[in-house]
């Protein structure tokens, strides 16, 4: 069941805040200070709030006309209820809006069908990160 959009926020916010979320969803086992990435300055980091509570968060790192999607991770509880398409929505939006050519991510295998849905395609065979198996997978805007 998906929540109704009107009632959640996307907002830009700092790395720091998508730090705790990013560790309880993605890596559990491993520290706030290991899920960083060293670029996170100079990311755009996106996070989703229903009231006061953030469920979602999403990094983009922009490189010329080529951004990357890293980090997007939404709670558990909240997963599979339109968050994330909400907000790679709004995040394909924002980089048409900026001339951005090339959207891509490593995506895990088990998420891949949420890109496939807004046309990204696998440009890459399967590879793994640790025991996670991924695929990079790759869209142009128009």
């Amino acid at each position: 069941m998906a929540i109704e959009h009107a009632l959640l926020n996307i907002i830009k916010i700092d790395a720091e805040t998508t730090l705790p979320l990013r560790q309880q969803v993605l890596w559990p086992n491993k520290s706030q200070q290991e899920c960083r990435v060293n670029v996170d300055d100079m990311g755009q980091h996106y996070g989703v709030y229903l009231d006061e509570k953030l469920l979602c968060v999403a990094s983009v790192f922009i490189d010329g006309q080529s951004a990357r999607l890293r980090k997007f991770a939404t709670l558990v509880e909240y997963q599979r209820q339109g968050i994330g398409q909400f907000v790679l929505s709004r995040i394909l939006d924002d980089l048409k809006q900026i001339g951005v050519k090339v959207f891509w991510c490593d995506a895990r295998e088990s998420a891949s069908s949420l890109y496939q849905r807004f046309g990204m395609t696998a440009a890459s065979e399967r590879f793994y990160k640790g025991d996670i198996a991924y695929r990079k997978m790759s869209m142009n805007l128009k």
